[in-house]
C-alpha cells in the first residue's frame, strides 16, 4: 500500500512531524508501530556502537561502561522525543496518533541496551523486536498506565515501560542460553 497522500490540513513537512513519524515511516497505513520498531533495530546498533566508542574515548573498559553510556544516550533521545511527540500529537489533533512512531524507534534500543554490541546478531535482534512488539501491543500494567501520562510524555513513556519488560525477558532468555 502506498503512503497516505499529504493532507492540506496537516503540515506533514513540519520538522516535528518529520521526526516524530521518522521520515513518514509512521504514515505507512498498516502497522506503523511495527515499522517504527524495525527502524529502532539499526538505531540500537548505532547507540551500542556509540556507547562502546565513547567508553573507549574516555579511557574506560568499553564493555563495562557501554550499557551505562547507552542508557544515557537513550535517555537523551527519550527526553528529546517528549516535546517532539507533544507537538506532533497537537498537529495531528490526537492524544497518541498512530503516525507518531518515534516512541517505538527510541524504545527498541532500550530492549537491547543490556546486550553487548557484539552479541546483537540477527536472532537476538529478532527476539528483541518480537518481545517489544508483544508488550507494546498487549500493554500489561503498568504500560497502559504510563500511556495515560500527559501528551508527549505518555506517548514516549508507555513504550519505554514495554521495552523494560521486553529487556527483562531478553536478558532472562540469554541467561538461560536460549539465545
Amino acid at each position: 500500500m502506498p503512503l497516505q497522500p499529504p493532507s492540506s490540513r496537516v503540515p506533514w513537512l513540519d520538522l516535528s512531524l518529520l521526526v516524530a513519524t521518522c521520515g513518514w515511516v509512521g504514515r505507512i497505513p498498516v502497522a506503523p508501530g511495527t515499522f517504527g520498531s524495525l527502524v529502532g533495530l539499526p538505531l540500537s546498533l548505532a547507540t551500542g556502537a556509540a556507547a562502546v566508542g565513547l567508553g573507549r574515548r574516555f579511557g574506560q573498559d568499553a564493555l563495562q561502561t557501554a550499557a551505562l553510556i547507552e542508557f544515557v544516550l537513550i535517555a537523551l533521545l527519550f527526553l528529546a522525543g517528549i516535546p517532539l511527540c507533544t507537538r506532533a500529537a497537537r498537529l495531528l489533533a490526537s492524544k497518541d496518533p498512530g503516525a507518531v512512531v518515534l516512541d517505538e524507534v527510541v524504545a527498541v534500543p532500550t530492549v537491547l541496551a543490556l546486550v553487548p554490541l557484539a552479541a546483537r546478531g540477527p536472532v537476538v535482534l529478532a527476539a528483541a523486536f518480537v518481545l517489544f512488539r508483544v508488550f507494546d501491543i498487549l500493554k500489561p500494567p503498568p504500560v497502559r498506565q504510563a500511556e495515560a501520562l500527559p501528551e508527549g510524555l505518555g506517548i514516549m513513556a508507555d513504550d519505554q515501560v514495554a521495552a523494560g519488560f521486553a529487556a527483562a525477558c531478553l536478558v532472562a532468555a540469554r541467561w538461560q542460553g536460549w539465545l
